[in-house]
């Protein structure tokens, strides 16, 4: 079966994607800092009328256009409305690839004749883009080199066999040559497809890169080009439309019900789970409402996501009625299967849904766990992190006791090599009773830290006649007297 491909350029997506959001009736363009100034990234065809170019600065193109209207350029959302637009194109076939910023490959081997043919299919895809209101090229042949050059210089369908009686007559940026290579051939005379594949190969071969000849041999499928598909995102949703508007809680958590227990046996089936989900209710007034959740674990547990959402849906407001709910895990993560005896399993998910619970009012990264370091420092012994993203310590180390409380070193009154039998702290007079110690720590010497200037420490566990339990430490080198930790 002879291969078909279909190239489908878009030559102003930027500025039509921004449109679509907010239409302008006046002449439009998108601006981006490049070259120390701002200059233009994409137009309308108003905006051309004027004069006005990519790549002009804003400055210059105002002086032509004083009535233009400008947003910032956003390539990261134009790539992402381009992998949307390649999604939509699975209509027509199930091999899509991105080519460049702006345009779609598309592989209809085998698949044109369910559109009735070649032409009607690309007529099919004018018309729906047109609607959407996008400009679109489009260039069909037997190789992607090919179709991309009659996409963008003679829009059209080139029939098998007829490669270089289709781009010979074109200008040499036809082939996806750099603009440095095509200058320097049209300096030897050398302007079209046509003149370049006259010339003899060795010629080529001698003065130019390799990429020329390259160029021009997968234009002509003397060597193969191969269309990279799209890594498809597996988008876990689900929605219900209902025949009559709905209001009450209960009702809209019976629908929420279905969905939950439709969403998680899909997230099972794919051994993903949840890590935050979005739930979307589209009132008879056209308007959204929704309620996001963010879990401390993945999960796909339908009854318990249906009792964290309970609190946020009974504060939506239904207005006259919700006719359409959607639920999306918009954040998944891999979760396989895993056996817990049965207390332990209500355990730690009681914990991770209080956390949950707790971070979708405060924020998951304000709720926070400490965790065992590798450290015989005291002050590095221990991190924070966010409990939503760690699991509790299987253990904490006990080589020596350590205080519930510690603090930066506060001085006391002492001297000596023992501690003082009577001293102040934090406006306290204090008596000593028991003193347990020393044990000595040394500062580590290949990570130096100011808070250890007075060298090594001797520390002391003492209980005092007023029933605190403190810990002191001793600094020989420089002698002095602190308290860094209260016991419980």
């Amino acid at each position: 079966m002879q291969r078909r491909i279909v190239s489908l350029w878009f030559p102003r997506l930027a500025a039509e994607r921004s449109l679509r959001a907010r239409p302008v009736d006046a002449p439009f363009a998108l601006s981006l800092f490049d070259r120390n100034s701002e200059r233009l990234y994409d137009l309308c065809p108003r905006a051309e009328g004027f004069g006005l170019s990519r790549g002009m600065t804003l400055v210059h193109a105002r002086s032509f256009c004083p009535g233009l209207l400008t947003r910032p350029a956003d390539p990261a959302t134009d790539q992402r409305f381009l992998a949307v637009l390649a999604r939509w194109a699975t209509r027509y076939c199930p091999w899509i690839g991105l080519d460049g910023r702006n345009g779609l490959f598309l592989d209809i081997t085998g698949s044109a004749h369910l559109m009735g043919g070649e032409e009607p299919l690309l007529d099919d895809i004018r018309a729906r883009l047109a609607r959407a209101g996008l400009t679109a090229r489009l260039g069909l042949a037997d190789t992607p080199g090919t179709a991309w050059a009659l996409a963008r210089f003679s829009e059209g369908i080139a029939a098998p066999g007829e490669r270089l009686s289709r781009i010979g007559p074109l200008p040499l940026s036809a082939l996806r040559l750099a603009d440095q290579t095509c200058t320097s051939l049209e300096r030897l005379g050398i302007a079209t497809v046509s003149d370049l594949y006259n010339l003899p190969r060795a010629t080529v071969a001698r003065r130019y890169d390799r990429e020329v000849l390259t160029r021009l041999d997968q234009a002509l499928g003397t060597l193969p080009e191969q269309i990279s598909p799209l890594s498809e995102d597996r988008i876990f949703a689900v929605r219900i439309t209902l025949p009559d508007p709905i209001g009450l809680v209960d009702d809209v958590m019976a629908a929420a019900r279905r969905l939950t227990d439709h969403l998680c046996r899909r997230l099972d089936a794919a051994q993903k789970g949840a890590r935050a989900l979005k739930l979307t209710f589209r009132r008879v007034d056209q308007e959204n409402r929704s309620v996001e959740l963010k879990l401390a674990r993945p999960m796909r547990d339908g009854a318990r996501l249906l009792a964290l959402f309970e609190r946020g849906v009974s504060t939506v407001d239904a207005g006259y009625g919700i006719d359409m709910i959607r639920l999306e895990a918009i954040a998944v993560e891999p979760l396989g299967m895993r056996q817990l005896d049965r207390s332990e399993g209500l355990e730690k998910d009681g914990l991770d849904d209080l956390i949950t619970q707790l971070g979708n009012r405060v924020g998951l990264d304000n709720i926070l766990r400490f965790q065992p370091v590798d450290s015989h420092i005291p002050e590095r012994s221990f991190k924070l992190v966010p409990a939503a993203h760690s699991r509790p310590a299987p253990g904490w180390p006990h080589h020596r006791p350590r205080p519930i409380r510690l603090f930066a070193p506060e001085p006391i009154s002492g001297a000596g090599f023992e501690p003082p039998r009577r001293f102040r702290w934090r406006g306290r007079a204090l008596s000593v009773l028991e003193a347990e110690g020393p044990e000595r720590i040394t500062p580590a010497w290949w990570d130096p830290d100011d808070t250890w200037d007075k060298g090594l420490r001797d520390y002391w566990r003492i209980a005092t006649g007023e029933g605190l339990r403190l810990w002191l430490f001793h600094t020989p080198q420089a002698p002095g007297w602190f308290v860094q930790g209260e016991f419980g």
